[in-house]
């Protein structure tokens, strides 16, 4: 939190410490090693090192002469990235986008800063890394949490036990914010009966920000204090107070800090609070109306939603909203039961909880699943949202998640990678990346791998050798983990969250079959599991002390290792070695499952279930899959899944994998593995997702804010005059008779249009068919003469294919406005039939 003074030659060391680019470059490793070896290898964290070495080892630092000019390369390597205007500088001169605000729960950057609990906050952390080393303006806004989330203890019967370490600021690479006076920047948010006091601090991440509130300030009741104690904390209370936080308090402190981001990026509902407080902070700015305003914010905001299922969604009973936003709600001009609404499928349902992920649909311009499967299950979830509009055209798209390769990929394959396709590889636009990765030879990749394989094993028996010792274990089992596994047997890997739907013991299911798969002398396979249950998942635990059981009561414990406390460093060990990852999810409740992907830049193979990411990514010469991806999964197929999982690796993966030839490598899989690397390691980076978000996302929301913004607001309140008008005269729009004729290739329809108040340059009149393959086709019909004797009646006419019946097209109506989004903005539809 302070930083020590040091010695004049070694002062960098600060700067260095504090960029956490150090969790992805390990161009400083050497001099935090050198530093103090013991605190470096056990923690990672070289702030730490800075807060705790001697003032005399520091002297002795800054009179090796070694040390010195190494430091000073570190730092000019440093300065170089930074200044460096990078993919974004070079590809926009002009650069369309300001600054772009990223707010999420969690962030998983490096266990020196743990504040994250999975997939989430791994996937936020890779974000801002891409967003860094591609020099695109984000800064991310989240938590920083004196607890955070819990780490796992596993006791001498199996059970998970949870504990709640605290977080030390001062030994975390983060440092608080400065108002302009001097002082700590603290924000203020108003909750019933007191303010909220919120701190503001700051973690470099690269070229790129993060800022972290917390509310552990000494005016703050203890309650209040504790808001940011814990992350998801099961109190519905505590946790939408923690979101209010985020919401609101990350939104202030961005204004106090006098940035102004032309785009808002929700990642998840947990944050969507923070488009309120930007609509209402345009609102006081403008003098607009909510609805005003609201038109202009959503256009600059951005929502990507991970949620697979209906119940997954944060949702909250009326009474508690009630009481937390009933004085926020006036301050936005809206009664509650208008602010409610918001939050409801039904806006008028009085007894509806409110639904965050409903919330932010109505406040965002755009909105995306996280992999092509995930956006057609979001739009099934959104029907509600949409009644009488085809499923298709639900205005939910999909940006497929990717990984930060930098951050996964082993010593052994960055070497490899280097030499193939150059240092700058992830910093561009991985143009000729595939093709130069697929030039390597069989011998190159298959070191790679067995260097890989043999550096997790050094892992695994270090790592089990420590909690053994750590738990008082038997000094026989202690010495026999030092010696366990084996570097050259096929190691498959198998760590995620333990809950029903994942399906973490479906490799269990017939436990002599497993045994005699991982036992067989002449083929041996080892496998590594890790993950934790949800505290109050009493099923999840369960199968936690089922892998242990397992290990226990089939002596399988040279064959299976079961590691504690999943985190960053473990994830890290795990995919840069194993050879196959499995992952077994019921289709489709994977959003996306981003811990296959991080396996690819290091020659690893998948075995999954085609859910996710794996839908889109998988072929029959990259890896495996489980099921035909037809159908959707149930727990009634559990033992289906479960044969065919054996089958593949008792009939595909172990042959493949000890095939070897005259030299000693099996050259199928080596196969496999270079087209795996070279294909989808670019396709499934963070590098490609981050771009595909600015290009497809962040600049037209950056251009839509501002161009509705212009002239205080003046294209937002004709586009709400146009909402209103809709809204006040769709109900007297009605159709009347429909005619077609047959001619010789088409169909031709004409139809009486009926617009009661409503103007004709407000709406557009389309002939709508299905596509044999599930998507939609419209045609625009014209607006031809006035129907005699109506009133602001007209014939619409279009022209249709012939090639299907006449009865398979529809004429319907539909809301139109240049600027306007439909039917995200505005969900009217009505139908002839």
């Amino acid at each position: 939190m302070t930083r020590r003074a040091l010695p004049e030659k070694i002062s960098a060391l600060n700067d260095l410490a504090l960029d956490l680019r150090w969790t992805w470059s390990h161009r400083s490793d050497r001099l935090w090693e050198a530093l103090d070896a013991r605190t470096w290898q056990a923690t990672g964290n070289p702030w730490l090192i800075l807060q705790t070495i001697s003032l005399d080892r520091l002297v002795e630092a800054s009179r090796d002469r070694a040390f010195v000019e190494e430091l000073n390369l570190a730092v000019s390597e440093r300065l170089a990235y930074i200044n460096d205007p990078g993919w974004y500088g070079t590809s926009y001169p002009k650069p369309p986008l300001g600054a772009a605000a990223f707010f999420s729960m969690e962030f998983g950057l490096g266990e020196s800063l743990p504040l994250y609990a999975g997939g989430l906050g791994i996937l936020s952390g890779d974000f801002l890394k891409a967003a860094s080393d591609l020099a695109i303006p984000v800064f991310g806004v989240g938590l920083l949490y004196s607890q955070g989330y819990f780490r796992q203890i596993i006791d001498h019967s199996g059970a998970q036990l949870e504990a709640y370490p605290y977080n030390d600021p001062t030994t975390m690479p983060v440092f608080p914010v400065l108002d302009e006076g001097g002082g700590l920047l603290t924000v203020s948010i108003e909750l019933p009966g007191r303010a909220l006091m919120v701190r503001v601090w700051h973690a470099r991440v690269g070229k790129t920000r993060l800022l972290l509130l917390d509310t552990n300030h000494p005016l703050n009741s203890p309650a209040d204090r504790g808001i940011t104690s814990r992350l998801y904390d099961e109190s519905r209370e505590r946790r939408l107070l923690s979101e209010i936080t985020l919401g609101v308090g990350g939104w202030r402190a961005l204004s106090a800090m006098g940035i102004e981001p032309e785009v808002l990026h929700i990642n998840e509902g947990h944050a969507v609070f923070a488009a309120l407080e930007r609509t209402r902070a345009l609102m006081l700015a403008t003098g607009l109306a909510f609805e005003e305003a609201r038109w202009a914010t959503r256009a600059g905001t951005v929502f990507t939603t991970h949620t697979p299922v209906a119940s997954a969604f944060d949702v909250f009973e009326p009474a508690l909203m009630i009481k937390y936003f009933r004085d926020y709600a006036d301050t936005l001009g809206l009664t509650i039961g208008e602010f409610l609404a918001l939050g409801r499928a039904n806006p008028s349902g009085s007894s509806e909880p409110f639904n965050l992920s409903f919330l932010a649909g109505r406040m965002s311009g755009s909105v995306n699943g996280v992999s092509r499967l995930h956006g057609e299950v979001c739009r099934r979830l959104a029907r509600p949202l949409f009644p009488r509009w085809p499923e298709d055209e639900i205005p939910i798209s999909h940006v497929t998640n990717g990984v930060h390769t930098p951050s996964w990929d082993s010593e052994q394959a960055d070497t490899l990678w280097t030499r193939t396709c150059g240092k700058g590889r992830w910093m561009g636009s991985l143009e000729g990346l595939s093709e130069s990765i697929a030039a390597a030879s069989d011998s190159e990749i298959w070191s790679m791998r067995a260097t890989g394989r043999k550096a997790l094993v050094d892992y695994v028996r270090a790592r089990l050798s420590r909690d053994l010792g750590q738990r008082g274990g038997d000094p026989e089992a202690i010495e026999r983990a030092r010696w366990m596994f084996d570097p050259n047997a096929l190691t498959l890997g198998f760590a995620r969250r333990f809950t029903r739907y994942k399906r973490p013991t479906l490799l269990l299911t017939d436990p002599l079959r497993l045994r005699k798969i991982l036992c067989d002398p002449s083929r041996r396979v080892q496998l590594v599991v890790a993950g934790k249950a949800h505290p109050s998942d009493l099923e999840g635990k369960e199968m936690v002390r089922a892998f242990l059981k397992f290990i226990e009561e089939y002596d399988a414990r040279d064959h299976v290792v079961f590691l504690e406390d999943y985190d960053i460093v473990t994830a890290q060990n795990l995919t840069m070695g194993v050879d196959v990852w499995i992952n077994t999810p019921l289709r489709p409740w994977e959003a996306c499952g981003t811990s296959g992907m991080k396996v690819l830049v290091n020659g690893g193979l998948n075995l999954s279930t085609l859910d996710g990411w794996w839908a889109e990514g998988y072929s029959p010469d990259v890896g495996w899959a489980l099921g035909d991806g037809d159908e959707e999964n149930s727990l009634e197929h559990d033992e289906r899944d479960a044969d065919e999982l054996y089958e593949i690796l008792e009939h595909s993966v172990i042959p493949e994998f000890y095939g070897r030839d005259m030299e000693g490598i099996p050259r199928a899989w080596v196969s496999r593995v270079r087209r795996s690397m070279s294909t989808l390691t670019p396709r499934f980076s963070a590098n490609r997702m981050m771009r595909e978000y600015l290009e497809r996302a962040y600049v037209p929301a950056a251009a839509g804010f501002e161009r509705l913004k212009a002239n205080n607001g003046a294209g937002a309140r004709l586009l709400n005059a146009w909402r209103v008008e809709i809204a006040n005269g769709w109900d007297k729009l009605h159709f009347g008779d429909l005619h077609v004729e047959r001619a010789e290739l088409t169909h031709r329809f004409r139809t009486e249009l009926y617009l009661g108040e409503l103007a004709p340059d407000v709406v557009r009149v389309e002939l709508y068919t299905e596509h044999r393959e599930g998507a939609g086709a419209q045609i625009v019909m014209d607006r031809g003469e006035p129907i005699p004797g109506a009133t602001n009646g007209w014939f619409y006419t279009a022209a249709a294919p012939a090639d299907r019946p006449a009865a398979h097209y529809s004429p319907r109506v539909i809301p139109y406005h240049p600027e306007a989004r439909v039917p995200l903005e505005d969900p009217h539809i009505l139908w002839q039939r």
